[in-house]
């Protein structure tokens, strides 16, 4: 009797090790993949335990999560032959279990190198400022190239992203020179652009002043007072132009009353030496005489005596008409 309870226990012992060994779990982001003699047995079993038999029957398992695979870096010449080191990240999950597990040996592998040949690829493709500047549309191109041959490994490309360009030492400091002249060339274009408009604003200006003159003599008082708020030692006065140009043509308009001054002038000064030669010749006749006089000659100096008389009063009379007329002349003027 004891005997075969001791059977029974190790009978309902052994069931429940086999039974034990035949239970599989398949996790929510797997699928399980029973092989039945070598061959696929069904559809890929979906999360949870599930029973297979036992020394006939295996199992397995493939992960369904979004994968990142880093590309190292690849050495290449771009299209315009500068030497660059390209570095770039994949993410893929697989769609198909038994694609992924039948088709390719190794996906992760296999999806490992075709992303460096096609990293490669674009580099040779592509300029540097491509790599630089349009990074999408890059990894647009470089998605759909390895993308192409994964589809039949039941491999789905979910992105494809350049981390890094690196560049040698000779090309960086080329395009910051490069990069330094660009901007100079714009601040010298901006500051051309800013003259021209000034000009254009201060010839409008010009032409607002230049009717009415007034707002000329307003302006330089303002600057005055702009340059007499910083408590200067000096002040410094501009001279506008513009005064000149009034003067100027003033002076051609009273062209006539310059003339007419100059002659003025003229007549005077031609009075004034007539008077002079007046006098100058009365006061020889004078000197004539007294030398008659003191002579001694009676006939000679009575008509001397009675000449100098005449002749001073007719010197006299002429310069006082002299002298009339440069008055005349002077009040004209």
């Amino acid at each position: 009797m004891e005997t075969v309870f001791l059977t029974v226990i190790l009978v309902v012992l052994g069931l429940a090790l086999v039974g034990s060994s035949g239970l599989r779990i398949v996790r929510q982001y797997e699928r399980g993949l029973v092989f039945r003699f070598g061959r696929v047995n069904g559809t890929p079993r979906q999360p949870g335990l599930h029973a297979i038999i036992p020394g006939v029957d295996h199992m397995r398992k493939v992960n369904m999560q979004i994968v990142t695979l880093p590309i190292p870096g690849q050495d290449g010449i771009t299209r315009d032959n500068v030497t660059v080191r390209v570095d770039a990240v994949v993410y893929f999950k697989v769609i198909d279990p038994v694609q992924a597990v039948v088709s390719v040996e190794n996906y992760r592998y296999a999806v490992g190198q075709v992303a460096q040949t096609s990293l490669r690829s674009i580099i040779g493709k592509s300029d540097l400022d491509d790599l630089l500047s349009r990074r999408e549309e890059l990894n647009q191109g470089l998605e759909l190239m390895i993308d192409s041959p994964a589809v039949g490994w039941g491999i789905h490309i979910d992105r494809v992203e350049i981390k890094e360009v690196s560049l040698p030492e000779t090309m960086k400091r080329a395009m910051s020179r490069q990069a330094e002249a660009e901007r100079e060339r714009r601040g010298r274009v901006i500051s051309a652009e800013g003259e021209l408009q000034a000009s254009e604003k201060l010839s409008q200006a010009a032409a607002q002043m230049a009717d009415t003159p007034g707002a000329l003599q307003l302006r330089l008082l303002e600057t005055v007072v702009e340059v007499a708020a910083e408590k200067n030692s000096t002040l410094v006065l501009p001279f506008p132009v513009e005064l000149l140009r009034f003067l100027e043509s003033n002076t051609r308009s009273d062209s006539k009353a310059g003339t007419a001054l100059r002659e003025a002038v003229e007549s005077a000064q031609q009075a004034a030496e007539q008077l002079e030669r007046g006098e100058s010749q009365a006061a020889g006749k004078g000197r004539s005489l007294t030398s008659s006089a003191t002579s001694g000659d009676a006939e000679g100096s009575s008509p001397a005596s009675g000449d100098g008389p005449e002749g001073r009063a007719e010197s006299a009379s002429q310069a006082s008409t002299g002298g009339e007329h440069g008055e005349q002349v002077e009040q004209r003027a």
